[in-house]
C-alpha cells in the first residue's frame, strides 16, 4: 500500500520535483482518466465555465453553506470555498487508496480497543506507557477492562492525504476525534451535479448514497439489542461550532435528531432527550463535539457541550 505515517516534518522536494501534475504526464500528455472530463469542458461555449462557477457560488450562498475558522477569536463566518473542476482519480488508484485507508482504520480501531481495554500493547512493550498516560487526549474514565466488547471503538475515520512528487500518496494526519467534512462533501457533489452535470455524465463517478445508507444502518445497529425503532441523535456544540452547517446537513440526510447539550439529560444510566411530551430515551449519540467535552462530571468540569453522567 502506498502509505506513509505522515510523522515528522515535511521537507521540500528537489527543484526538479516540485509537484506532481495530476492532469498531465511529464511528457506533456493528458492522463487517460482526465480525458473525458477535459473533453466535456472544452465542449462548453465561450464563457460557459465562468457562468457555471458563478452559478455554483450562488447556490452555496442560497444554501447558507459556511464555516468558522477554528481558533479564530473573531468568530468570523466564512463562505464555503469551492473549485468546480473536480480532482479525478483513476479507478485502480482509488481502489488502492480505499483498501489502504480501510486497513489503516482497522489498525487504529484495534489499537484503541487495546489501549482502552486490556492494554496488552503496553504490557508487551510495543507502545511506551508515557505516550498514552501522559497524553491529555487519553481519557481514563472511558477505559473498561473488557475494551469495546466486540464493538468498534472507531465509528468514523478520515485522513488528510498528500501526493508526493513521485506520485505516491502519503497520510499526513489521521482524523479520529469527530472528523468534519462529510456534509460539505455531500453538498459539493449536489452543487456539482446541478451546475456541471456534464462531469458526472462522462465519468464513472462513485455514488455517495450507498455510503449514507450504510452509515445510517450502522448507527442504528449500535442501539441495544431488541430496539425496534432506535432513536439516534447528533450532538452538536450549536451555532458556535465551526461546522454547524454540516451538523444540520448530516442530521437531515441521516434522518436523525439534531441536539445540543441542553436537550439531553442522563437518568438511571441512560441518555434521554427532553421533549414537550416528556423524556424520550436516546439509543445512540453521534458525537460532533470533542470527547473531553461530553461529560462535565467525569471529564472536563468546564465542558459545556455534553451531559453530566
Amino acid at each position: 500500500m502506498p502509505f506513509g505515517s505522515g510523522a515528522g516534518p515535511l521537507t521540500d522536494p528537489p527543484a526538479a520535483e516540485q509537484a506532481y501534475d495530476e492532469m498531465v504526464t511529464g511528457a506533456g500528455r493528458l492522463r487517460r482518466h482526465w480525458s473525458s472530463l477535459i473533453g466535456a469542458l472544452t465542449s462548453l461555449p465561450e464563457g460557459g465555465l465562468a457562468e457555471r462557477v458563478a452559478a455554483a457560488h450562488e447556490q452555496f450562498a442560497r444554501d447558507g453553506v459556511s464555516y468558522r475558522v477554528p481558533g479564530d477569536p473573531r468568530e468570523v463566518v466564512r463562505p464555503w470555498s469551492f473549485d468546480l473542476i473536480p480532482l479525478v482519480i483513476g479507478a485502480d488508484e482509488w481502489a488502492a487508496l480505499e483498501a489502504g485507508l480501510a486497513q489503516r482504520a482497522r489498525l487504529i480501531d484495534a489499537v484503541l480497543a487495546d489501549l482502552y481495554g486490556a492494554q496488552a500493547l503496553i504490557a508487551e512493550g510495543l507502545v511506551p506507557p508515557e505516550l498514552v498516560f501522559a497524553n491529555p487526549e487519553f481519557l481514563r474514565p472511558c477505559r473498561a477492562a473488557e475494551g469495546g466488547a466486540g464493538r468498534p471503538m472507531l465509528h468514523l475515520y478520515a485522513a488528510d492525504l498528500v501526493r508526493a512528487p513521485d506520485g505516491r500518496w502519503r497520510v499526513q494526519a489521521d482524523r479520529t476525534q469527530a472528523p468534519a467534512g462529510l456534509g460539505y462533501m455531500l453538498e459539493n457533489r449536489r452543487v456539482l451535479s446541478r451546475t456541471l452535470p456534464e462531469a458526472l455524465e462522462v465519468l464513472p463517478v462513485q455514488p455517495l448514497q450507498p455510503f449514507l445508507e450504510l452509515w445510517q444502518a450502522s448507527l442504528e445497529g449500535l442501539a441495544p439489542p431488541g430496539t425496534l425503532r432506535p432513536r439516534v441523535v447528533l450532538l452538536s456544540p450549536g451555532p458556535s461550532g465551526e461546522a454547524y452547517f454540516e451538523h444540520i446537513y448530516l442530521a437531515r440526510e441521516l434522518g436523525i435528531t439534531l441536539v445540543e447539550s441542553g436537550d439531553l439529560t442522563v437518568r438511571d444510566g441512560a441518555v434521554h432527550l427532553k421533549t414537550l411530551s416528556g423524556l424520550s430515551r436516546v439509543d445512540v449519540v453521534l458525537r460532533r463535539v470533542d470527547a473531553e467535552q461530553c461529560d462535565p462530571l467525569e471529564l472536563r468540569p468546564d465542558g459545556a457541550s455534553g451531559a453530566a453522567g
